[in-house]
Order: C-alpha cells, then sequence, then structure tokens
C-alpha cells in the first residue's frame, strides 16, 4: 500500500468509528426513553421487550444479507444504503402512536442498522494488515462505546428540551449526514485512488464457508456472546430506575459510564493484541490471549446483582462491558484472519446473525424473568455466557491462521 493509501485509511476508520457511533445512539434512544414510554404508552416490561425484539428479529436476519451485499457491491454503495436506510427509520420513529407502531419502527431501524458491521468489518480488512486490523474493528467498536455512552445525555437533553418525537429527528437528521459524507469522501469501489487494496474481491460460496469448522466457531462464539451487550443495551435504564430507583435526569448523567469503560475495552483490546503480534507473537497467541482477558472480565456482571450500593453496581458492570469490547473486536477480527476478503463481509453477516438470534432469546427471556422474578438471574446467566463462548470458540477454530479458500468468479 502507497504512503497515501495508509494516510487515506485513517480517513476510511474515522468514517467507520462516527458511523458506528450514531448507529448506536439512534437504537439506544428507545432504551433510554424506556421509562418514559412505558409511562405513556402503557408497555409492561414483557411488551417492552417485545418491542426490543422486533429489533433484534430484523437486525439478525438483515445481517447475512448486509454481509452479502457489501461482497458483492462494495463498500462505498453498501454503507450508504444501510445508513441512509437506518437514519430514515430513526426518524420515522417520531410518529409512533402505540406499541404495534413502535415495534415497526424497531423492525425497520433493525434492518438498516444491521448494515453497519458486515461494512465495518469487511472494509477493515481490505485497508489494514493483520497487525492493525484488530485495531481497527477496536476503533470501529470505540464507536459503540462512545455512540452508547454519549447518547443518555443527549437524548435525555432533547427530550426535557423538545420532547421525545423531536430526539428521533434529530437523531435521524444525524445519520443523513453522515450518509452524505460518507459517499462523497469514501473512494468509489473497486479500487481505491488512494492506493489501498481492492474493495470488490472474488466471494467465496457460501456451502464453502459454512463447511468450515473455523466459520461456525466465529458465529457460535458471537451467539453466546453478544447477549451480554444486549442486555445491558436494552435494560441498563430501567434496571437503574426500577432496581437502583434512578430518576431519568440521574439515567442521563450516569448511564454512559459503563460503556465509556467498553471504549476503553474496544481501544485497550485492538492495540494490544496488535502490539503483541508487532513484538513477534504469533496470531494465533495473541488474538486468543486478547480474547481470554476479555471473558475473564464479563463475569463481573453477577458481581453487580448483589452490589450493596449504585456505585458499586455500576462499577461491576462497567468492568463487564469493559471486557466486552475487549473480547468482540479480538472475535470479529479473526473473519479476516482465517478467510480472504471475498469473504469477510459473508461471514461477518453470518456471525451477526448468530449474535442477533441470541439477542433476541435472551431479550424475551429478560423480560419474562424480570416480569416474574428479578434481575438478577440474568445478571447470573449473563456472566456464564462468556466462559462458554469462549470455550466453543477455541474447541472449534484451533490454530488461528489464513486458510486456503479458492474464491469464485468476481462479481460484475
Amino acid at each position: 500500500m502507497s504512503e497515501r493509501g495508509r494516510r487515506w485509511r485513517w480517513v476510511i476508520i474515522a468514517l467507520i468509528f462516527s458511523g458506528t457511533l450514531i448507529n448506536y445512539i439512534d437504537r439506544q434512544t428507545v432504551s433510554i426513553l424506556a421509562p418514559m414510554l412505558q409511562r405513556d404508552l402503557h408497555l409492561s416490561n414483557l411488551q417492552y421487550a417485545g418491542i426490543s425484539t422486533w429489533f433484534l428479529v430484523t437486525y439478525s436476519l438483515s445481517m447475512w444479507a448486509w454481509g452479502a451485499a457489501f461482497d458483492r457491491w462494495g463498500n462505498r454503495v453498501g454503507y450508504a444504503l444501510a445508513a441512509g436506510w437506518w437514519s430514515l427509520a430513526e426518524m420515522a420513529h417520531a410518529l409512533t402512536r402505540g406499541a404495534p407502531s413502535l415495534g415497526a419502527m424497531r423492525a425497520l431501524l433493525g434492518a438498516g442498522e444491521s448494515g453497519n458491521w458486515p461494512g465495518a468489518t469487511r472494509t477493515i480488512a481490505a485497508w489494514f494488515g493483520v497487525r492493525q486490523r484488530a485495531l481497527g474493528m477496536g476503533l470501529a467498536n470505540t464507536g459503540a462505546a462512545v455512540g452508547s455512552a454519549l447518547a443518555p445525555p443527549i437524548i435525555v437533553g432533547l427530550q426535557l428540551s423538545f420532547g421525545w418525537r423531536t430526539a428521533f429527528l434529530a437523531t435521524g437528521v444525524l445519520g443523513m449526514v453522515w450518509t452524505a459524507a460518507w459517499f462523497a469522501l469514501c473512494p468509489p469501489d473497486p479500487r481505491s485512488p488512494a492506493g489501498g487494496e481492492p474493495l470488490l474481491a472474488a466471494p467465496i460460496p457460501w456451502r464453502i464457508l459454512l463447511g468450515r469448522r473455523e466459520a461456525w466457531g466465529i458465529i457460535s462464539a458471537r451467539f453466546f456472546g453478544d447477549p451480554i451487550w444486549w442486555l445491558y443495551l436494552n435494560w441498563l435504564p430501567l434496571y437503574l430506575s426500577r432496581v437502583r430507583g434512578f430518576t431519568l435526569k440521574e439515567i442521563g448523567g450516569s448511564a454512559w459510564v459503563p460503556f465509556l469503560a467498553a471504549g476503553v475495552g474496544c481501544l485497550l483490546g485492538g492495540a494490544l493484541s496488535g502490539r503483541w503480534i508487532g513484538q513477534g507473537w504469533t496470531v494465533n497467541r495473541a488474538r486468543k490471549t486478547a480474547i481470554a482477558i476479555g471473558a475473564a472480565c464479563m463475569p463481573a456482571g453477577i458481581l453487580a446483582a448483589y452490589a450493596p450500593s449504585s456505585i458499586g453496581a455500576l462499577a461491576w458492570i462497567s468492568l463487564t462491558l469493559f471486557g466486552f469490547q475487549f473480547w468482540v473486536g479480538n472475535v470479529q477480527t479473526l473473519a479476516s484472519d482465517f478467510f480472504p476478503v471475498g469473504a469477510v463481509g459473508s461471514i461477518a453477516g453470518f456471525s451477526g446473525t448468530a449474535a442477533g438470534i441470541g439477542a433476541v432469546i435472551f431479550t424475551l427471556s429478560t423480560g419474562w424473568v424480570v416480569d416474574h422474578f428479578s434481575y438478577t438471574p440474568i445478571l447470573i446467566v449473563a456472566g456464564v455466557l462468556a466462559p462458554l463462548a469462549t470455550g466453543i470458540l477455541f474447541l472449534l477454530v484451533g490454530r488461528i491462521r489464513p486458510l486456503e479458500i479458492s474464491p469464485g468468479p468476481l462479481p460484475t
């Protein structure tokens, strides 16, 4: 890659970071406003779980399609379509009048937002070498964490000043601005004028990809591990309100803290594995060490259930989300460690679909358990999922190394 190409890739990662940030502000809007929406729309915990599930269902089922779309049409067009879609869907939330319409808007949002991660994974695989890919994914995941941290004060501020419908409109407009910036600045496919790798590559047939145990290792890890993130993304404001007695203003002032910790985990997890590779570690040793460290942190959520103070609970939840992002950035990078660029979007799509299905099951279970018991059983189960996901991953993938896979013809 030329010197100009090496500089240009940081423009690309800055766009991915900011797009992911907006993506997560949009998806957080309903969960942050949940105490008010539950009151205004008369929603039970199970009904709220159902509305959240509509997002997750379309998010999961659409991700494999976005992965294939990015592999076929490239990153510039794929990202513009996905971001434009989810931004319009976010704005449409302002029209909701009850649980059915809110569920429909969440479904539309999920279908668009699912394009973010296949696009991010594939773009980073094209622009970053093996040493820096985990850092690139860490920066992209930092957008998720920073967006989740910024969402509470931004959305609560908009709601208190202008009402909750304006909060949806304003965050949707922000996404439309980003879409225009991406399309203007991202190099056109199939080859970057900045000298990057080809952004369109020969695709790998799905039957070949799904015949590899390495693919199933990544898919299984995301299925069992990602519900931890979605638990706190969807339920943290309600947990703080119902269990810890926080007001909406207090939620806006404190719910960002665990996501700030998650952002640190994103950067540190990606930077450390890349540094270890630079020091002579094998990719296998570096990635697995980083993944194991992240997995060891996530059972801290169990301690949050028994923390005597709200500060203590937030501290343990912060360690959990730090560990999750430390873990997931390296797990996501495995797609490009194992597979060629022409398969990365599809693998990211398959694993994202699995992550969404796991989150759907866990979100519905959370609504039922909280209505009938409490948050404690859910926090305990979530704490066990990370070691389970990591054990299955290591068992299936074996040694991390590039696979010899023959591609199909270049798409026309």
